[in-house]
């Protein structure tokens, strides 16, 4: 059955941009639209963070950084809000005091929300929701390749004992056999680790390193032709932890790391996913109270709307 025009954002012509919905681009919500394509999901949870607190209040920022956002996207020449239907279906009520109810929380409203074909963009929220978020996208389409923007490797085994943190859901996702370890990829990994068995440990569940000074020593191109190569066909989740980013331009986050990617090279590490069998994305990790000037939120939000440009293209 062939599904109505997509109902694009408020018109900035007719409303100001620092007006009109509280929503994602100033989208419709998912219940004032028919059919959703990508419902985007707000997902404030910080309960497993290890470090500095405050994702919880990210999808409230990253919302009110999208404001700035124009419906065309040049480099890519696609009309992402035109293509498909995205709506924006709110913030996920999500249990702060017990994380195990949290992780279970996450992963039935992703069920839900994808029943009818339905691809999800979260906006949290900690890391630690990228295992229920895995755990939905595998129930349909089997071993994932997941496409990893981050700092830190998050495939470490426990914080004080605790098996699920943001630290360890690629690690969990690995030995649930949710990955597929053929087309698993880290980009932009970069600082100081425990040990050198970090590494070691993390090839064997799976993962390929990109590390953040490979795009100065190799170029960005390159990075995308072994990203490519990598992924293949498999169908991929990307999840990106905005701290991928350097700290200059990305200040509002938990666990900041010198020498990370401008939003340039992430942006157009990003365009260079068009044609991939996207399933599903994340970004994660934004703290507005470490934030300044928006420099994070505005950051986020142009993540997300190439994400959507990629979906659409």
């Amino acid at each position: 059955m062939a599904h109505p025009e997509p109902i694009g954002p408020v018109d900035a012509s007719q409303v100001p941009r620092y007006a009109g919905p509280a929503t994602f681009a100033r989208l419709p919500r998912t219940d004032e639209v028919g059919h959703t394509d990508v419902a985007v999901l707000g997902l404030p949870f910080d309960s497993g963070v290890s470090y500095r607190p405050g994702a919880r209040f990210g999808p409230a920022h990253i919302r009110s950084s999208s404001k700035l956002l124009r419906p065309y996207n040049p480099a890519l020449d696609v009309l992402p809000f035109a293509a498909q239907q995205v709506a924006d279906a709110g913030d996920l009520a999500i249990n702060p005091f017990d994380l195990d109810e949290a992780i279970r929380t996450v992963e039935h409203a992703a069920n839900d929300l994808r029943e009818g074909g339905t691809k999800l963009l979260s906006i949290g929220g900690d890391h630690t929701v990228a295992l229920p978020l895995l755990r939905s996208v595998h129930r349909d389409h089997g071993p994932i390749a997941v496409l990893h923007f981050d700092a830190h490797l998050d495939t470490w085994d426990s914080y004080f004992g605790a098996p699920y943190t943001h630290g360890t859901p690629f690690r969990r996702a690995s030995e649930e056999g949710l990955l597929d370890k053929e087309r698993c990829m880290h980009i932009g990994i970069r600082g100081p680790l425990y040990s050198d068995q970090d590494l070691t440990d993390d090839g064997v569940l799976g993962f390929q390193v990109v590390r953040s000074d490979d795009y100065q020593f190799d170029g960005i191109a390159a990075v995308i032709e072994r990203m490519r190569a990598r992924l293949g066909d498999a169908p991929v989740y990307v999840s990106v932890d905005i701290d991928v980013l350097d700290p200059a331009h990305a200040p509002g986050t938990g666990t900041p790391e010198a020498g990370g990617l401008t939003s340039r090279e992430l942006l157009n590490t990003l365009r260079g996913l068009v044609g991939a069998n996207i399933v599903g994305a994340d970004i994660v990790e934004v703290a507005p109270a470490y934030d300044h000037a928006e420099i994070t939120g505005i950051a986020a939000a142009h993540v997300a709307f190439e994400l959507l440009s990629v979906l659409a293209s």
